[in-house]
Parts: C-alpha cells; structure tokens; sequence
C-alpha cells in the first residue's frame, strides 16, 4: 500500500499540488504526466484514482480498505479504463472504445477514470480523436496521460491538460525497495532502471523473464567483443525467442544500451554505481580492447534499432543488423 506521503519521497515537488488539488476538490477534468520511465507517473495516477472514487477518505488520502480502493489495487475497478499502445501504437479503435464505454453510466456512480500509457504513441487519428474527447468529457470524468516524450503530442492536446513534469527517479530507491520485496541485488538494479513501478517490475519479470534475458544478454554482449562468430548463434539461437514480445524487444534493447553504458563508465574510471557490477571483471577487460567513441557510438546504434522497432522492422532483422554495426565500430 502506498500513501501520498510514500509518494512525495518520490515526486516532492509534483505530489504536494495535486494533493492539494483533492483536499479543495478543485481536479480539473484531464492530466499529463510528463517523466522518464520510473518516476513513479502510473503510481500517482493510481494514487489519484483512489482518492477520486474512495467514500472514506481523510483529506487526500484514501483509505485503502474500502472496495474502491482494493479494487483498484487489483486492477479490476469497473470505472477505470487503461488504455496502452496495441503494438507500436495506440490505435484510433481504442480511443473510440473508450469513447463508447464513457458514453455509458458509470457501473456504480457517474464518475469515470480513463488512464492512457505512452500517450505520446497515438496515431493521428486516435489523437484527434482523444482531442474531441477532451473537449467535450461527458460527465464527470479524469482523463490521465502518462508520457516519456511529451513533446511529440499535439500541441493541442497539451492545451487541454494540465502538465505536470515529474523528476528523474531515484534508481536506488527503487532498487531498495525491490530488494526488500525478495528481489536479489544484481536483479533489483536491472529492474530499477528498465521499469516504471513495482505492477511493471510484476508484469515483465512473469516467469523470471528478466534474469533470463539478463544471462543471455550478458553472453551475447561478451561474444560480440570477443568471440563475434559465435555471437550471431547467441543471437538466433537464444535472445531473439526470448523477444516474443514488443515490449520485451524495447526491454532487451534497454539491457543492452545499459551494457554498453557500464562499458563507457568503466572506461572513464566511474565503477561506483555499475549497473552490471557483479561483471566489473569483465568489463574492465573489455574496456582496453575498444575506445571510448566506438561505444558511444554503440549506443546511439541501440537507439537508432528501438526506433525501428517502432517502425515494425522485424527484430531478427534489427539485431543482426545492430550487432553488424557494433562490430563495425
């Protein structure tokens, strides 16, 4: 159970205006939530759902016990519509669902809560489409948008929001409190960094998908600098069928850039803090072998293949071609 208070360590600037907001029940209709991923944004959304559709609150703070609030907590709320990109992107259909089920009362009060993720990856027509919605909420509704790029939506729809920008996470905090859920150390670092909050860390780690991906990537990475033509089996072989999943390739890609980021750090003498820092050893070894621009330059590669990802390049196509590029480095 977080409270607002759990979240103000987190958010201290943001967190304070909204609950200020709540105890003078002054909401306004719709939010973007502008933050890198880990900034706590999907939890200060849920947060800010409870405090809309609990009976019992005490100021700001709902009381976590009630129904409302533990079907929140579960995820199950009839009257909180979550939307996230279907693929690349959230599709016009999804928005024009979500219109259709607000076009509906509420199935226990008038109230609705709608909460878009990445909605930075609409297609244009869902965009407008959200655009109208925003304009003419029907009923009392929250709209909350959640965002890593805010500055790639329309700028009407930023018009019609009020924007809070949150800080950068605190990655050890989050790794702590991992750690304390059971996680182990190498673990709770790696998920700090490539997940948002703790129903995220849930959702990719189902069936220790993380620690898998995290051996494999390890191998490949070390392969690809000392062994290459091994490597390429690596690749076919055992990462890509782990990369069912979009979501996944992003993931596998993020691991990779942090990787080559740790490789940079040991380069320049910044060991402390080393996200792979059970590998210094090997890290250290490799960090004679290459300069520090061709690794630079890896990285930007890293990011030029999530773009293409973006652009349904197939990723069996988008790592080989990384892993050519790399090498060519």
């Amino acid at each position: 159970m977080r409270t607002w208070k759990d979240l103000q360590e987190i958010q201290p600037r943001v967190v304070p205006m909204l609950v200020s907001s709540i105890k003078k029940n002054r909401l306004t209709h719709a939010y973007l939530f502008e933050g890198e991923a880990g900034s706590g944004k999907m939890d200060v959304a849920l947060q800010m759902a409870k405090s809309f559709f609990c009976k019992e609150q005490t100021g700001a703070e709902p009381c976590h016990r009630c129904v409302e609030c533990k079907r929140i907590d579960h995820g199950n709320h009839p009257d909180i519509h979550r939307i996230a990109p279907d693929g690349a992107s959230i599709k016009k259909e999804q928005i024009e669902f979500l219109q259709k089920e607000f076009a509906y009362r509420g199935m226990e009060s008038a109230s609705k809560v709608y909460v878009v993720s990445h909605v930075d990856k609409m297609t244009i027509s869902a965009a407008n489409s959200l655009l109208k919605f925003l304009e003419e909420p029907q009923g009392p509704t929250l709209a909350l948008l959640l965002t890593e790029q805010g500055s790639q939506l329309l700028p009407t729809i930023r018009s019609r929001t009020q924007l809070f920008s949150f800080t950068p996470p605190s990655r050890e905090a989050f790794a702590a409190r991992l750690e304390e859920k059971g996680y182990s150390k190498q673990l709770a670092v790696l998920l700090a960094h490539i997940a948002s909050n703790e129903t995220e860390v849930a959702q990719i780690n189902e069936g220790d998908w993380t620690s898998q991906a995290r051996s494999v990537m390890l191998q490949l990475m070390q392969e690809l600098y000392t062994r290459p033509e091994h490597a390429y089996v690596t690749l076919t072989d055992k990462w890509v069928p782990l990369l069912k999943e979009r979501r996944q390739q992003e993931l596998g890609l993020d691991m990779m850039f942090l990787w080559l980021k740790d490789l940079l750090y040991t380069q320049v003498g910044k060991q402390d803090g080393l996200i792979f820092a059970s590998n210094q050893s090997q890290l250290e070894q490799l960090a004679l072998s290459t300069s520090q621009l061709s690794v630079s330059q890896s990285m930007s590669k890293v990011m030029e293949a999530r773009k293409q990802l973006n652009a349904n390049v197939n990723i069996q196509l988008v790592m080989e071609k990384l892993l050519l590029t790399i090498r060519e480095e």
